[in-house]
């Protein structure tokens, strides 16, 4: 008996060393889970600072400028949380399983260095991923579903403990942004649930938030209103596969505190819609309460105010503000969520940092808190872009108090 038990043993010690010390089965991996969601599948996330402060950046092809200026801008203004757009083209643009994650992996580190959470925005599918005929259901999606769910699964194991969020796609609610197809919620919420199934088979703990609608009162085929896109996220059965609502919410001419009746009345000059308000918010936060999901907080996952009153752009011109008044109303929105919104507002991102080529030419240009910093060749030397400074609203939310 003992020495049969002793061959069992030494029969078990040579396999062990065949797998992990040979590397004989090196090349097995492991099929994507594909489980399938119950509505509370996974840990309810822990609830984050109500609100949290966030900053869009912009540094995917810089890394340069980004290490001499724009982490260190990160840091001493005191944003806790930054996110960062991942282009899926420029990952796995060459092929199925061809990836390349040189810009993902440095700027994941250089997050962790900076002492923030970071979000990557997931969309832009590489070409061989766009679908070029309806699927086995007859819906025409901008992505391939199985295709995007796997390589969100690839991602988030990569990244399992490091990558805090990931947004799945960004205002699907208009058809530039949905491949030039007309906007569906339901086909939204198909690729919604992909992601999330592929993010949390791989990494339970990353949160999973639906993409920033865009607010507007246009309809198809170029649009559907954000309110309505969210009603019908929410009947296509949207709810298990997020872990924060996001929204998108420029403030437009509008003082942070004006409600969405007041944006809507044209006397008062806003618009004349409830969309061109900070606190249209609210309105899309109504109906997650109407469908029973207030429980979940909400991440704003773009906002600001712009700048560019040049007469020559009058679809931005109408509701331009002064630097300085983009300073007060960035400040007096936090305030605004803080006392108004919590414990159900999350983390809000300032749109933006701004990418270093982005020049007036831009219209992001006109939304960015500072100057964008390029380093780029000038008659033979290094030089700068002409800029570089901080503009009055950095320097505002780096001075805020931040409970």
């Amino acid at each position: 008996m003992g020495s049969a038990l002793g061959g069992l043993a030494l029969l078990i010690f040579v396999g062990w060393l065949l797998v992990t010390q040979t590397g004989l089965f090196a090349e097995w991996r492991a099929p994507t889970p594909t489980l399938e969601p119950t509505p509370t599948p996974w840990p309810v996330p822990l609830r984050f600072n109500s609100p949290a402060y966030g900053i869009n950046i912009h540094m995917w092809w810089d890394p340069w400028a980004a290490v001499r200026r724009d982490w260190t801008l990160v840091r001493e203004a005191g944003f806790t949380w930054v996110k960062q757009r991942l282009a899926w083209f420029d990952v796995e643009a060459a092929g199925p399983g061809r990836y390349e994650w040189f810009a993902a992996d440095r700027l994941v580190k250089e997050a962790e260095e900076t002492g923030v959470k970071l979000v990557f925005r997931v969309d832009c599918p590489p070409l061989w991923a766009r679908p070029t005929e309806p699927d086995a259901n007859g819906r025409m999606l901008p992505v391939d579903i199985e295709a995007f769910g796997s390589f969100c699964h690839t991602m988030a194991e990569r990244y399992k403990g490091r990558v805090a969020g990931y947004q799945v796609w960004n205002e699907p609610n208009l058809s530039r942004e949905w491949n030039n197809l007309t906007p569906n919620a339901a086909d939204y919420v198909a690729v919604l649930r992909a992601c999330y199934v592929g993010v949390k088979t791989a990494d339970p703990d990353a949160l999973v938030i639906s993409a920033g609608l865009a607010p507007t009162g246009s309809g198809p085929p170029e649009a559907i209103p954000d309110v309505d896109y969210l009603k019908g996220m929410y009947e296509a059965g949207a709810a298990p596969y997020f872990d924060l609502l996001g929204l998108n919410a420029p403030g437009y001419k509008a003082a942070p505190e004006i409600s969405p009746a007041e944006a809507a009345d044209p006397a008062n000059g806003y618009g004349g819609h409830q969309v061109f308000c900070f606190r249209h918010v609210e309105n899309m936060r109504a109906i997650m309460e109407q469908y029973g999901d207030g429980a979940k907080q909400v991440a704003i996952l773009e906002f600001g105010w712009h700048t560019d009153n040049r007469p020559e752009n009058p679809d931005y011109a109408w509701f331009a503000v002064t630097p300085e008044q983009q300073a007060d109303y960035l400040v007096r929105a936090f305030r605004y969520a803080r006392e108004h919104w919590s414990p159900w507002i999350g983390p809000m991102f300032v749109w933006n940092l701004p990418d270093p080529t982005w020049g007036p030419q831009n219209e992001e240009f006109w939304w960015g808190i500072v100057d964008p910093f390029w380093w780029g060749l000038g008659d033979g030397d290094m030089g700068t872009w002409p800029g570089g400074a901080v503009r009055p609203a950095y320097t505002a939310l780096a001075e805020m108090e931040k409970p």
